[in-house]
């Protein structure tokens, strides 16, 4: 193992207060990435980010995702050798997490992972773009990033924060953006995952590409104390793209783990594909959390996760089931789950058409205005990726 050499920046907080750990996406800095959520964490904790190596302040270097762990380890064990600490990071960052919780779990008090996955994409897309990046430089990626980055209209409303992350890309070193591509090629956790016990908190972005809401609903449903939380509006750098949001999730789940209800979070849990998702809105209280939680955990989540149906016949069946009830919300939501769940526009509507006769007409009509609309949005956005 090669220790890679990491630089840390310390936004502050109180001396006394625990410490909290940022960890950064491929081609970003965390002082880019993260900056606004660590000005508001750094009034509750003492909050220190790291850079890749070949981006942001560290140096260059070789290296994998254990090697990246180890980094980490020795960037706090030089702030207070072996004390426990919080941890936080996006897209690579969130697989940093993964792999310090199973490397050193006495070290982690907590872990929030966002926008990230047990496995990132596939293998050989990474080695693709590894040998761009050797060829052609970061620069050849700045316009696809911004695309995947960002939610709809959010480079429109906040030019100055795409431009210091898509800066931040150009200026990384070319090998170490490479190498950070291999590393992603070779990770893949997903049969360990039920060896966690550290408490995770799992930040989905709604309209993330790379890593979609399911990415991250099988780490919430696949380690010992998961939970998880959908934020519509918001892409792959949820961080930059929801700093106000993410600030308040992290501070409620390093704190007393009843504190998310009391930062104001009301938490709707809904299904998608093999796992529950708790999307924040308002209105949820201490008062209803346990039900919640009980639905969640243990009809939702154990439903979805049994063997003896695959994902796409669960969403058929549950489009079935919305359709004849009438629960016109929770159908837009499943008909986008069963597109990520591998059924076709064209199974969707011979779904539909099956409810039409067993659920009657009226409500197979509404249900395909709904789903008409759901999947033309659906598929708009994938076209503009």
């Amino acid at each position: 193992m090669t220790i890679p050499r990491l630089i840390g920046t310390d936004f502050g907080g109180p001396p006394d207060a625990p410490l909290l750990l940022l960890g950064p996406s491929v081609g970003t800095s965390v002082a880019a990435l993260w900056g606004a959520v660590a000005e508001r964490l750094a009034e509750h904790v003492h909050v220190v980010g790291w850079d890749l190596p070949g981006h942001g302040r560290s140096p260059a270097g070789r290296y994998r995702m254990p090697d990246l762990a180890a980094g980490v380890l020795a960037l706090v064990d030089g702030i207070a050798h072996g004390a426990a600490f919080h941890y936080a990071g996006d897209s690579i960052g969130g697989a940093v997490g993964l792999q310090l919780m199973l490397d050193a779990p006495e070290r982690l008090s907590t872990a929030t992972l966002l926008c990230t996955g047990a496995a990132i994409g596939r293998p050989e897309d990474w080695v693709a773009r590894a040998a761009t990046v050797r060829t052609s430089g970061t620069g050849a990626l700045v316009e696809m990033a911004a695309e995947r980055w960002f939610a709809a209209g959010f480079i429109d409303r906040e030019p100055a924060v795409v431009e210091e992350l898509v800066g931040a890309l150009r200026g990384a070193d070319d090998e170490s953006y490479a190498q950070a591509c291999e590393a992603l090629a070779d990770f893949d956790v997903t049969e360990r995952l039920a060896e966690i016990a550290t408490p995770v908190l799992a930040i989905a972005g709604a309209e993330d590409i790379p890593t979609p809401p399911e990415s991250l609903a099988r780490i919430a449903s696949g380690v010992k104390d998961g939970w998880l939380v959908v934020l519509d509006g918001v892409g792959h750098l949820a961080p930059a793209e929801a700093p106000g949001r993410i600030a308040e999730l992290i501070i409620g789940h390093v704190g007393p783990r009843d504190a998310v209800y009391d930062a104001g979070m009301a938490v709707r849990r809904d299904v998608l594909g093999d796992a529950h998702v708790d999307r924040a809105i308002a209105g949820t209280t201490e008062f209803t959390a346990e039900f919640q939680d009980l639905i969640t955990r243990y009809a939702w989540g154990t439903i979805w996760t049994r063997r003896g149906l695959d994902r796409r016949s669960r969403s058929m069946i549950t489009l079935t089931a919305l359709v004849a009830r009438g629960h016109h919300e929770e159908l837009a939501m499943h008909v986008r789950a069963a597109r990520r769940n591998g059924l076709t526009n064209d199974e969707i509507k011979e779904v539909l058409l099956q409810t039409a006769i067993y659920c009657g007409v009226p409500d197979a009509n509404s249900a395909f205005r709904i789903a008409n609309q759901v999947l033309t949005d659906y598929d708009a956005r994938a076209d503009e990726q």
